[in-house]
């Protein structure tokens, strides 16, 4: 295998051993701490042939909710469905070496994600869905951000939040085939107003960028792999996980129920913490669009995407539970390493912020 790593370290990018044409530039950097897992898979973006012993190396991570190397090989499997590596001239999204690779560990993520979820609730999915989201208590983490965090704690938070937010809604925009009916049409709804409603200028990606630029911050996803906690890529490993495999669509629904309903009133404390501290006004704009769509967004996404699917699908309501506990499980995870980050308190409680 082509040692990915010390290629990327060097900010060169040499010819893969299996013969493969040169990348065009340089390819993205890794975290320091990143090991076999992500240069291997790395290694199969770039042309190397199928490792021998995949399997078995998948299976010595201890924690892969937690483990950096492993989400960051997940992140990059998942990579080609959405954008060109940097320095890749060729096109893996459905190279089979990546595919094989990739389903190593999504079985692995899988049974992770469900042992952290734990036994599920039973009862009425869409009823189910309204006591797992309806606290109506800020989490400890946005209250932090809204009252209490300094200007580097705050930047910290965006910038490691870039790896989902300069590519918003993307993830479940994979489920809208997946889906039929009264359900399609409410997902195709919400991703609307999620794409600008038909201003390109007002892409929640975009507003994001837009926030990260008037820092003086890149916006460009790859440029924030280095420094990305392993529990930040595992909220966005959990929503590519399941949108892209159609027998876990409620899932994907029931993830998207829970993030939207949980999102409006950390935002709102969050825009409250960038005027706080006088960040300039895109920072906050970006949290303020997201109080009253979402609050909205949240009735969509439980009554009319989750009830209509579990109506047609009764079958799916088991999953759409599971999508939504393990949505909260998961930002509770990541929000446990801002507070480690922060040396705060390593174990806040209530639930995450979106």
């Amino acid at each position: 295998m082509v040692n990915a790593i010390a290629q990327h370290e060097q900010g060169a990018a040499a010819p893969p051993e299996t013969g493969a044409a040169a990348p065009a530039g340089p390819a993205p950097a890794l975290p320091p701490s990143c090991g076999p897992i992500s240069a291997q898979v790395l290694g199969t973006l770039f042309g190397d042939g199928p490792p021998a012993g995949w399997c078995a190396l998948v299976e010595t991570v201890g924690d892969p909710l937690t483990d950096l190397d492993f989400q960051l090989g997940l992140w990059l499997s998942y990579e080609p469905h959405y954008a060109d590596l940097p320095g890749l001239d060729r096109d893996p999204e459905w190279d089979p070496a990546l595919l094989s690779l990739r389903a190593a560990l999504e079985e692995r993520f899988e049974r992770a994600l469900r042992d952290l979820v734990g036994e599920l609730p039973t009862g009425d999915p869409v009823a189910v869905l309204r006591r797992l989201t309806g606290s109506g208590r800020p989490s400890p983490l946005a209250l932090h951000l809204g009252r209490d965090a300094s200007r580097e704690q705050f930047i910290d938070y965006l910038a490691q939040r870039a790896v989902y937010h300069l590519r918003e809604s993307d993830p479940q925009s994979f489920t809208l085939p997946r889906v039929t009916g009264a359900a399609k049409t409410a997902l195709a709804e919400l991703q609307y107003d999620e794409y600008g409603a038909g201003r390109p200028e007002r892409l929640h990606s975009r507003l994001y960028a837009n926030a990260l630029t008037a820092l003086d911050l890149p916006a460009d996803v790859h440029d924030y792999l280095p420094g990305v906690e392993a529990t930040v890529f595992t909220t966005v490993n959990t929503m590519s996980f399941f949108a892209l495999h159609r027998s876990l669509r409620g899932a994907a629904m029931g993830h998207l129920a829970a993030f939207e309903a949980t999102s409006s009133l950390p935002c709102r404390l969050i825009a409250t913490g960038a005027h706080r501290l006088g960040l300039p006004p895109a920072v906050a704009a970006y949290f303020e669009e997201h109080v009253e769509a979402d609050s909205v967004h949240e009735q969509v996404a439980i009554d009319d995407i989750c009830g209509a699917l579990v109506r047609a699908e009764p079958l799916l309501g088991p999953d759409v539970v599971f999508g939504a506990a393990a949505c909260l499980a998961v930002d509770e995870l990541a929000a446990q390493a801002f507070w480690a980050r922060w040396n705060a308190d390593p174990e806040p409680t209530g639930e995450a912020a979106s």
